[in-house]
């Protein structure tokens, strides 16, 4: 991928000789990568965008190719085999009969207990060759729970319905529970129960024990340790201990001690229930009757324990868009925007940046802002796509509303600067994207704040959060600078949803 100019400041597309100014139609092939505690697969996709008058519009999807789904190999206790997985992921492109060059973008996500093995890192740079082209995230619990619920299809099922609707994925590790409304992610949650907290060979002799199944082993009375044979009836008994605390923390509000100390991220508050649940993650094979395979773990005793709660629960059980896949479905997909001249970028070789995620606060622009809920806003944010740590630098997205006067600049800086303050401590850039011609003020407005090393202040682009997006360095032309936009596709979303937004063409 290059976003270099060529001769006349024009902007190229996915690769060296493409120009979105001379094309009426662009095809790009993406690959999404999940590597979970459990299982890791992947999906080809080609995407396709036209040219509406003066715009391209995202207009078709097509899944070209999944992969088997496999059981994520372990070197030992603490690391993921590196080597397996590089096999698998060759062959499973052999088979879709593409090549890495073949490929124009990508996302590879690394989830659950897979995150915290000790090379995970050393994972990721297994595409360290597409640095330019692959987003590569460890989603902690925060945004892996927030990426099943729009994978899923749980996000946009409570905006058609417009009911209350909780996502609960189960994976081999945790389980994470989203509660929707309107369109939208209320409350999350995770918890750690999972599948393969407890694992065992063809002759039921236990090979992975996690903490969590230690701690349900106990609870259920069964004496477990690497090496011993699990009974059925003591597998029942600790699938049965497992939904005892999972659905008890489906249902929110007040609970056992032992049920809070499970919790990985605080527990949904109390309230009425859903009006429905749809179950994602590995266990919803089971749950929905997709497989009768089993992989030796407690998936398929989970999935009828908790089948048999949810009959007998309120909220009425639906199947969603995606199961196994709803934590990263189809892939990344490239757009391009150029912010104009009332920017602001200090120093210039703070560009070019690539890479940089995307958060969108909910911020309201009243007559008078409030700084301290802008700062407050900015946490939470961060915290939701598990961005607290300060070990990258963040992009805040706003949309302006209201007059540019310098209290109101004032105040919204003042926020932005403390929300921002552990991402800021460790040296990295101020980059702020807004919609509306007010980049170069805010940035202007950064100019002497403590902590404020660099400062990439740009407008006229439209984001949203789960957006990647690169700047480029600067046009001399124009003053302007290319932003290429990376968004994770979910395929339940149609024209005019997230990820599908129109693009203005450089």
């Amino acid at each position: 991928m290059s976003e270099e100019p060529e001769e006349g400041g024009r902007i190229f597309f996915s690769n060296i000789g493409r120009s979105m100014e001379l094309e009426d139609e662009i095809q790009l092939t993406s690959v999404g990568i999940d590597i979970g505690s459990s299982t890791s697969h992947l999906a080809f996709s080609r995407i396709v965008l036209e040219r509406l008058d003066t715009r391209y519009m995202v207009v078709e999807r097509t899944l070209l190719h999944q992969s088997d789904v496999l059981l994520t190999p372990y070197r030992s206790d603490d690391a993921i085999d590196a080597e397996a997985l590089a096999s698998f992921f060759e062959a499973q492109y052999e088979a879709a009969g593409l090549k890495p060059e073949d490929i124009d973008t990508g996302a590879l996500i690394l989830t659950g207990v897979a995150v915290r093995r000790s090379n995970a890192r050393a994972i990721g740079e297994i595409f360290s060759a597409q640095t330019g082209k692959f987003v590569v995230v460890s989603a902690g619990d925060g945004l892996e729970t927030t990426l099943a619920a729009f994978g899923s299809g749980a996000v946009a099922l409570s905006g058609r319905t417009r009911q209350r609707v909780l996502n609960v994925d189960i994976g081999g590790g945790t389980s994470k529970l989203a509660l929707c409304e309107n369109g939208a992610i209320r409350h999350i949650s995770a918890i750690d129960i999972g599948a393969r907290v407890v694992a065992f060979d063809t002759d039921r002799r236990v090979t992975r024990l996690e903490e969590a199944g230690k701690y349900f082993a106990k609870q259920a009375g069964v004496a477990l340790v690497l090496g011993a044979v699990l009974t059925p009836e003591d597998a029942g008994k600790l699938a049965a201990s497992m939904v005892d605390h999972l659905f008890e923390a489906m249902k929110g509000g007040a609970m056992r001690s032992e049920t809070a100390g499970l919790h990985r991220l605080p527990a949904l508050p109390e309230g009425p229930p859903p009006d429905i649940v749809t179950i994602s993650g590995g266990v919803s094979e089971f749950l929905y009757a997709d497989t009768n395979a089993g992989f030796s773990d407690l998936g398929p005793l989970l999935a009828r324990q908790l089948r048999k709660r949810l009959d007998d629960w309120r909220p009425r059980l639906e199947r969603p868009e995606q199961g196994i896949r709803a934590t990263v479905v189809g892939a990344s997909q490239y757009t391009v925007q150029v912010s104009g001249s009332t920017i602001f970028v200090r120093p210039l070789d703070a560009l070019p940046v690539r890479n940089v995620p995307v958060i969108k606060p909910a911020f309201a622009f009243d007559d008078d802002i409030d700084a301290e809920r802008v700062g407050l806003m900015v946490k939470e944010a961060l915290a939701r796509l598990d961005l607290t740590h300060g070990d990258s630098p963040v992009a805040i997205c706003y949309e302006w509303q209201g007059s540019a006067s310098y209290r109101r600049l004032d105040d919204f800086c003042r926020g932005i600067r403390e929300g921002l303050s552990q991402i800021l401590a460790k040296g990295h850039p101020l980059i702020l994207v807004g919609d509306s011609d007010v980049g170069g003020l805010v940035g202007m407005h950064f100019v002497s704040a403590d902590g404020v090393n660099s400062i990439i202040s740009i407008d006229g682009i439209k984001l949203d959060e789960f957006d990647f997006i690169d700047i480029g360095a600067m046009l001399e032309t124009s003053g302007a600078v290319p932003v290429v936009i990376k968004s994770l596709v979910f395929p339940n979303m149609g024209l005019g949803q997230k990820g599908l937004e129109p693009v203005e063409p450089a």
